[in-house]
């Protein structure tokens, strides 16, 4: 296992764990830990890897052979890999009417107009930190600690697809209509989710993602 140039510190894998009998399970110290985690084992992937799954605090690592004691012993020693910022891809630019039902609570919550609540989120690069609750949903991190805004009290009983909605440290899209009780500040008529794709899931984890405003 590469050592991506430094001694691993102390928790950045609190624990890996064997999930069935081709999958290793990696309990990161945090969510910010993951990513980097991620970015570590696509740039020196274990023997017979075949795929990475990141949620909010593990990441699932998925082999085409039962895994070991060494893979084990290699994955609690791995370093999160830093960005490196020459080889980072431009964002997806994410097309945004910012006419929510929520922007003004949001708004309040934070203190600020809306007008500054949509400049604050134009101005965020995200990343898809991973996916989640239905296909081509991607909770994007980055938002400033200054917009975390709590859960409504009360979730939709339906959100309409393309919804952009704003929930604790995380912003997302709805990729189809559903329930939902995220702060709703826009909406988008990017199609999130695509069987037909190469890539199906328009925000896949990993990818930085600007909201742009438009309409």
């Amino acid at each position: 296992m590469a050592d991506h140039g430094r001694v691993a510190d102390l928790g950045d894998v609190v624990d890996v764990v064997r999930y069935g009998d081709r999958a290793l399970l990696v309990e990161a110290a945090g969510a910010a830990t993951v990513p980097g985690l991620r970015a570590a084992l696509a740039a020196t992937p274990l023997a017979g890897q075949v795929d990475l799954v990141p949620a909010a605090r593990t990441l699932l690592v998925v082999l085409d052979r039962p895994p070991t004691d060494q893979d084990v012993a290699g994955l609690r020693r791995l370093v999160p890999a830093a960005p490196d910022a020459g080889q980072t891809p431009a964002p997806l630019d994410l097309p945004v009417v910012f006419d929510g039902p929520d922007l003004a609570d949001v708004a309040r919550l934070t203190g600020r107009s809306p007008a500054a609540v949509v400049a604050a989120l134009t101005g965020t690069r995200f990343t898809v930190a991973f996916g989640g609750f239905a296909p081509g949903f991607g909770y994007l991190t980055g938002l400033p600690s200054d917009l975390h805004v709590p859960r409504r009290a009360t979730p939709r009983t339906r959100v309409p697809a393309g919804a952009v909605g704003l929930a604790g440290p995380y912003a997302g899209v709805y990729p189809r209509p559903s329930p939902g009780g995220w702060q709703l500040v826009g909406r988008t008529d990017a199609v999130l989710f695509d069987v037909d794709r190469d890539q199906p899931a328009l925000l896949a984890p990993g990818t930085d993602v600007r909201f742009r405003e438009v309409g």
